[in-house]
C-alpha cells in the first residue's frame, strides 16, 4: 500500500534510512491533523463542534505546540516498526512463494497485514504513550516525555496497560487487508493498463486510494482502540474519554448506545484530509533521499538529477557495482604498471 517502492540500487540500510526520514518528515508536517483525529476518536471536549472548530479550541486551550504532542514518540516508533515490518514481511513472503518465486497479490497483502501486526506488537507501548501524550492537556501535563509516560503507566496501572487495545489491531488488520485487496485488484481497470507500467504519480494515487478505503473500513476498530488506550481511572476525567466502559465489546456497545453508530468514525474527516499530503510528502522526501544515495553509490551524475552516470549498468546492485569498479581500477593499475616496465 505504500507510495514508495524499494530500489535494488540501494543497500538495505540506505532503504531503511530513506523510509525512516521520509516517515519523520511526513508525520511531523501532518501532526496537527493526527492530533485532531486522535482527540476526536477519544472524544475530548475539543472536538464536539466539528472539524474546523477543533483546531481553534485546541489552540485556545493548549497553544500552538499542542498540535505536535506525541509527534516525537511517533517518529521514534517509526524506526523499530519499519525494521520489524520489513524483516517479518520478507520472511512471510518467502514462506508463501511458489517454486518459481511467485506470490499472489492476495498473499502479498496478507503478508503485509501479518507483518504489520507483528511490528505493532513490538512497538505497541510507544503507540499507547503517544495516545496518552496527545490526549492530555500540555499546560497541565500528567506525563512528561516518553520514558516518564511508560514508566508511570507501568507503576500505576501495570504492564497490561501498555498493551490495552492491542487485540483491536489484530481484528482491524482483516478489514484493512480486504480494503487494500479490493483496490489493488481493480487498478488495471482504473488505469486501463497493467500495473508494471504505472508511473510514480499513478503509484502515489494508488497508495492514497488504498489507504483511504482500507482505513475507512478498519476505522471503528481504531476508534475503540484509542479509547481503550486513553481511559484510566487514575487520570483527570478518565483520560478525556466520552464514554465509560469495561472491555472491548462493552466499549463498542457504549459508543453505539450513547453516541450512535456513526461516532465510531469520529475523526475520519481529519484522517481522510491527512492522507493526500502525508503520502505526497512521504513520496517526495523518499525520492530526494534516494537520489542522494544513488549519487553516492555512483548510479547518477548528480543528487539533483536522475540522469544515469555514463557507462554504469543500472541493473547491478550496489555491492556488485562496487566490485566492478574495484576490478576495473585494479586492471587499469596493472596495465599502467606493465606500460612503465616496458618503458624501462
Amino acid at each position: 500500500m505504500a507510495a514508495v517502492k524499494t530500489d535494488n540500487r540501494l543497500t538495505s540500510s540506505q532503504s531503511f534510512l530513506c523510509v525512516g526520514f521520509a516517515g519523520i518528515f511526513s508525520k511531523t508536517l501532518t501532526s496537527p491533523l493526527e492530533v485532531v483525529k486522535v482527540k476526536s476518536q477519544v472524544g475530548t471536549f475539543h472536538c464536539k463542534k466539528g472539524f474546523w472548530q477543533s483546531f481553534l479550541l485546541i489552540y485556545q486551550n493548549e497553544g500552538l505546540r499542542a498540535f505536535w504532542k506525541g509527534n516525537l514518540v511517533s517518529c521514534l516508533r517509526l524506526f523499530p516498526y519499519t525494521a520489524v515490518h520489513i524483516t517479518a514481511y520478507k520472511q512471510i513472503v518467502h514462506l508463501h512463494m511458489d517454486e518459481a518465486g511467485f506470490i499472489s497479490q492476495w498473499r502479498a497483502i496478507f503478508a503485509g497485514g501479518l507483518a504489520g501486526v507483528t511490528a505493532a506488537l513490538t512497538t505497541y507501548p510507544l503507540e499507547v504513550a503517544e495516545t496518552r501524550l496527545i490526549v492530555q492537556n500540555c499546560r497541565e501535563p500528567t506525563y512528561i516525555g516518553i520514558v516518564h509516560t511508560i514508566s508511570k503507566m507501568y507503576r500505576n496501572e501495570g504492564l497490561f496497560s501498555l498493551y490495552r487495545g492491542f487485540s483491536l489491531t489484530v481484528l482491524g488488520a482483516f478489514p484493512f487487508s480486504v480494503g487494500c485487496y479490493a483496490v489493488y485488484m481493480n487498478l488495471d481497470q482504473l488505469w486501463q493498463e497493467p500495473q508494471f507500467r504505472f508511473t510514480p504519480l499513478q503509484n502515489l494515487v494508488n497508495g492514497c486510494v488504498a489507504a483511504g478505503v482500507a482505513q475507512t473500513l478498519s476505522y471503528p476498530f481504531e476508534t475503540v482502540k484509542r479509547k481503550m488506550q486513553a481511559q484510566s481511572s487514575r487520570l483527570p476525567h478518565f483520560g478525556g474519554v466520552d464514554v465509560h466502559f469495561n472491555g472491548m465489546i462493552n466499549c463498542f456497545v457504549q459508543i453505539v448506545k450513547n453516541k450512535g453508530v456513526f461516532s465510531l468514525w469520529n475523526g475520519l474527516t481529519a484522517n481522510t484530509v491527512k492522507i493526500v499530503p502525508y503520502f505526497c510528502l512521504l513520496f517526495t522526501c523518499f525520492e530526494m533521499c534516494k537520489q542522494v544515495f544513488l549519487y553516492r553509490n555512483g548510479y547518477i551524475i548528480s543528487p539533483l538529477s536522475y540522469k544515469p552516470a555514463p557507462g554504469v549498468d543500472q541493473s547491478l546492485g550496489p555491492n556488485e557495482l562496487e566490485e566492478v569498479k574495484r576490478y576495473l581500477k585494479n586492471r587499469n593499475f596493472g596495465s599502467e604498471e606493465t606500460s612503465l616496465r616496458k618503458c624501462w
